[in-house]
């Protein structure tokens, strides 16, 4: 099963994610919006001028160089922290597949997270794409962002073992008791990364500081002007570009849009419900079925779904693998199946596995897939990444009461997710106890010139749902290419609709219809 797809604002530490799960992983803070507002008070000085990238093997970074033979690498240094340009350095990764025709330019490509790999991302799509008008126009380009991927000092704060033991938690029970203990998971979390990553390096990961970096691999790619497919968080990437360097941009998709004006409580209850509704839909199809272990009443769904899951909180279930399936690997595993129908079918054979109580392996596979776990029992700093970023891309409310309502809010929304009835006492999220403090809070995005921009977005998208996308739009003054479907994002997914309107913008400038709709 691939794992080369655009990674979600919801690339989660699954561990703390749902209501009645493990608390609630939320994006970004709970703010009033300003138009127009700054991301940074203080703005940082101008950067100076990174030199060019001096190109080598990619051996180091991708392990089959053979499915992309043209691939060259290198690295760009930046300052960890902009206010200090001569102290401490990050080495960004960064990866080039050279166009294969009349060059147009570079083409920065970001699956988002964050904490999704640019480099491995760009290998995968240019081994995909081999012979369409991107690669014989563009040179496709990858950095991963600071900590991230390739890209040293690697952002990690877990070691492979305590991730494992940090997904055997449930973390369900929300008496006060049990939500004193689930914050002090958190809380040895957040000193986990403060002590191995430092908090000079952890108050400079967010995406003000990435989207300077990204100014800086410009420079060193030596063009005065790039496009960029930015997929999810790389959404956010692309608008916090777009606000600080605007004029460098030739032409930009967001795909999977964030809307940077809501603040993360109502922007996890958004996904939540979005979540929900791909799971009403991957229900429906299993439930065409006599033999879905949902049943074939759209009225038991949850609640079956809630019948083979829950006993996962007492006792895990079989698998082959020895760590057998825990409920937060369960719900872990479903989450994942719901970001495309491709993996729909593993989420139906490991329910059918909890059911017949034999073998519920698939729904381990799929969770290993999503933490990024390989079958030697090593992890990749996905997870770590995604926590140090959001919990610098926005101010976390400290309150009790805060979380207590977005618990009550999201069981509205996300049923299927929710453990157990309301107590009226929730866990605060892990940023509340975060060692450093937010370096932007949610504003509106400015507009841009009419080509400057368009926005994908799609109708039943889990992670980062539809309205986003036609708020981010609006804001921007951008066309709208609306894909209808049940599935995280959509350019080169497959649809000739989508890809074509994509395709023509990205290489000539020529905008989609007006209000787009791709079936």
């Amino acid at each position: 099963m691939s794992r080369l797809k655009p990674l979600s604002l919801a690339l989660l530490s699954l561990g703390i994610l749902f209501a009645g799960q493990q608390g609630l992983v939320l994006p970004k803070a709970h703010a009033t919006p300003e138009p127009g507002a700054g991301q940074t008070p203080n703005p940082a000085p101008p950067a100076a001028a990174a030199p060019p990238l001096q190109w080598g093997s990619c051996s180091k970074f991708l392990n089959n160089i053979s499915d992309v033979p043209t691939a060259q690498c290198g690295n760009v240094s930046v300052p960890v922290d902009y206010n200090n340009p001569g102290g401490a350095q990050a080495k960004l990764a960064v990866i080039r597949v050279p166009a294969t025709g009349q060059r147009i330019g570079s083409l920065l490509i970001n699956p988002g997270g964050p904490g999704g790999s640019a480099v491995d991302m760009v290998a995968g799509m240019a081994s995909d794409l081999k012979g369409s008008d991107i690669t014989r126009d563009f040179d496709l380009v990858g950095f991963d962002p600071r900590g991230v991927g390739h890209s040293t000092p690697a952002l990690r704060c877990r070691t492979d073992a305590e991730f494992d033991a940090y997904r055997r938690e449930p973390m369900v029970d929300y008496s006060p008791a049990g939500v004193a203990h689930i914050e002090q998971l958190y809380r040895q979390l957040a000193q986990q990364c403060s002590s191995r990553m430092g908090n000079a390096f952890l108050a400079n990961v967010g995406t003000v500081a990435v989207a300077r970096d990204m100014d800086a691999v410009r420079q060193a790619l030596g063009e005065e002007q790039i496009s960029y497919l930015g997929y999810s968080y790389g959404t956010e990437i692309g608008t916090a570009y777009l606000e600080e360097f605007g004029d460098h941009v030739r032409t930009m998709v967001l795909d999977g849009a964030i809307d940077p004006t809501v603040g993360p409580v109502q922007e996890n209850v958004d996904q939540m419900a979005g979540f929900q509704t791909a799971f009403n839909d991957y229900a429906a199809d299993c439930g065409r079925s006599p033999a879905c272990p949902l049943g074939t009443d759209p009225a038991q769904f949850v609640a079956r779904y809630h019948a083979l899951v829950d006993p996962l909180v007492a006792k895990p279930g079989k698998t082959s693998d020895p760590r057998g399936l825990s409920y937060a690997d369960a719900t872990t595993g479903t989450i994942n199946a719901l970001y495309t129908p491709q993996h729909w079918k593993y989420l139906t054979s490991g329910l059918l596995g909890l059911q017949r109580a034999s073998d519920a392996g698939d729904l381990l596979m799929l969770a290993d897939d999503y933490n990024d776990r390989n079958k030697n029992g090593h992890y990749s700093n996905d997870q770590d990444a995604f926590n140090a970023v959001r919990c610098v891309d926005a101010p976390s409310p400290t309150d009790s009461a805060t979380w207590v309502s977005a618990d009550q809010q999201i069981r509205q929304a996300a049923p299927f997710l929710s453990y157990g009835p309301f107590t009226g006492s929730a866990p605060r999220d892990l940023c509340a106890l975060w060692p450093v403090p937010a370096t932007s809070q949610p504003h509106a995005a400015s507009p841009v010139p009419l080509g400057k921009v368009v926005v994908v977005s799609t109708t039943h998208d889990p992670a980062t749902p539809y309205q986003a996308g036609v708020s981010l739009a609006r804001q921007l003054g951008a066309p709208l290419i609306t894909y209808d479907g049940t599935q995280h994002t959509a350019v080169f997914a497959g649809d000739q609709c989508v890809d074509t309107a994509a395709t023509r913008y990205l290489i000539s400038g020529m905008l989609p219809p007006a209000a787009l709709q791709c079936r």
